[in-house]
């Protein structure tokens, strides 16, 4: 089991944002910005065009609805998306609410943010979910 399905099964604990039986949706630890959220699928799935068609819709349809949560959690102008896939063997999509779209630039200086800010942050999101 890799480190992204022991998050979703709750062995590693994890800032969960949103999930269903498929997906899960949670706080990246290092973040861009507040609200920065990792989705996953719970299928372990390396490749995120390994995925079948079904499955990417649904997925798609799942992060659109965190993506809603959180920019209603934290107005941004929008949330980017990234699918990168090289820092964890499992197919995920970064969320990040930016205000332009130097927000999205991985190289930037990643977010110190406290136990309680992460746990707030999360809180914000789910309840807009």
């Amino acid at each position: 089991m890799d480190i992204f399905s022991k998050i979703a099964a709750g062995e590693i604990p994890s800032y969960k944002c949103a999930e269903n039986d498929k997906f899960y949706a949670f706080l990246d630890i290092n973040p861009l910005a507040k609200g920065h959220t990792l989705v996953i699928p719970r299928r372990e799935v390396d490749y995120f065009f390994d995925l079948g068609d079904d499955e990417l819709a649904e997925m798609m349809a799942f992060t659109k609805r965190v993506a809603k949560a959180i920019k209603a959690a934290f107005p941004c102008r929008k949330v980017g998306m990234a699918v990168l896939g090289l820092e964890v063997a499992h197919a995920h999509i970064h969320l990040v609410p930016m205000q332009s779209e130097g927000d999205m630039n991985f190289a930037n200086p990643k977010l110190k943010l406290t136990e309680e800010e992460f746990e707030e942050t999360a809180r914000k999101i789910r309840e807009n979910f």
